[in-house]
Formats: C-alpha cells, sequence, structure tokens
C-alpha cells in the first residue's frame, strides 16, 4: 500500500514563485456545454495518465481543465494536495459547474479504481458503468483517497458535491504502452473501454433528472 507524502508546496501561490508556468507546467481549459466539468488537477508528469483520459472523457461535450507537470524531472514536486490546490483558472472553472469529476493516480499495483467524492447518486452511476465494463471499483481504506472532504477539488462545485477517481498505477499502465511522456501517447483497449464507461455514465447524469 501507497504511503502519503508531503507536498513541497502549500498553495499555488508557493508554486508560481518556484516554477515557470510553460515551462514546468502548463493550464489546460477547454469549456464544453453540458454543466459538467472533468478535471485532473495533477496531470502530466505528476500523476501520469490522468490528463489523457480527463480530456478523452470531456471530448467536446463536457468542460476540461488540467493542471499539467511538463518538468524533465521531478514533477512530483507540483503535486498540491486536493484540498488546498487553488489555481485560480481551475477553481473559478469548478465553482461554475454542479458537477465535477477529478481524476487521479495513486501509486497502487493493484488493477483498481477507488471511488470518492460526496455525490453519492452520481458514484452509484459511474461505479455500475465501470463494473459493467470489467473493472474493479472499490472505496479505498485510505481516508485520504476518499475524497469526502468539502474542501477536496471535487465537491467544490456549485451543489457541494463531486466525484473524484483514483485509478491505480497497476490499472495505468494497462491503458498505455507506458506511462512516460512518449508511452502515454499510444493508448491501449483498457484506455478507449475506461472512457467508453465514463461517458457512459456523464450520458444517463445528463439526461436523468437529478434532485
Amino acid at each position: 500500500m501507497a504511503v502519503d507524502t508531503v507536498d513541497k508546496y502549500k498553495n499555488y501561490k508557493q508554486l508560481r514563485w518556484d516554477e515557470q508556468e510553460g515551462t514546468d507546467y502548463r493550464i489546460n481549459l477547454r469549456e464544453g456545454t453540458s454543466g459538467i466539468a472533468v478535471i485532473a488537477p495533477h496531470g502530466g508528469g505528476i500523476e501520469p495518465g490522468t490528463m489523457e483520459l480527463a480530456d478523452e472523457i470531456a471530448d467536446c461535450l463536457h468542460t476540461f481543465y488540467c493542471f499539467e507537470g511538463i518538468k524533465q524531472t521531478r514533477n512530483s514536486d507540483l503535486h498540491i494536495t486536493s484540498e488546498n490546490f487553488d489555481e485560480p483558472q481551475g477553481i473559478s472553472i469548478i465553482k461554475k459547474y454542479k458537477t465535477v469529476l477529478a481524476l487521479h493516480g495513486c501509486k497502487e499495483d493493484e488493477e483498481a479504481v477507488y471511488l470518492g467524492g460526496k455525490d453519492n447518486d452520481f458514484k452509484e452511476k459511474i461505479k455500475k458503468a465501470l463494473t459493467q465494463a470489467g473493472f474493479t471499483v472499490e472505496k479505498s481504506p485510505r481516508s485520504s483517497l476518499q475524497g469526502e472532504s468539502q474542501r477536496n477539488i471535487c465537491n467544490r462545485c456549485w451543489s457541494g458535491g463531486g466525484v473524484q477517481l483514483e485509478i491505480s498505477k497497476g490499472l495505468r499502465k494497462k491503458m498505455f504502452s507506458d506511462l512516460t511522456r512518449q508511452g502515454r501517447r499510444h493508448r491501449t483497449e483498457t484506455f478507449d473501454r475506461f472512457v467508453s464507461a465514463l461517458r457512459k455514465a456523464l450520458s444517463i447524469c445528463l439526461h436523468k433528472p437529478r434532485s
């Protein structure tokens, strides 16, 4: 089981003093029309594979946001924990939407998705879609991966509840030829199946009235 580490930076203000946008990190944003935002706050080299998944799941329908690490090494330095994440463009986008789906990567070797967040109805739809597609979906035994804090980035949408997916390293490895920058350009059937399942769950949320 992976061990939680302490972030180098407590917030975006600290990070931007030491790191340079365009050289060390990029902010990616594409607005959609669905009212759902799909985000990867630790994309690029920080939690490899999450940006590519979020981008593909969002497509042109949903809003896509990613904070992307592009350093040659030590991209983990750019990790700001979900409860402290405060990059202004990202927070501005998240507050506009009722529903947020946040994709993260965790270090576990088993092939699993750990489901969290405060929107229980949305979580059940996602769990059903992923399970039907052949994926193992669990609640993480680690409280830090359960996304239940109101300060968690997935729950800062205007409804007060979103969904967090922590995708294990073992599963992400199966989605690409490897998790390097070059390897992530080559996607597998597992990647396509995962994206298709998430799009299905998002579609159900769009077309079924929600209280």
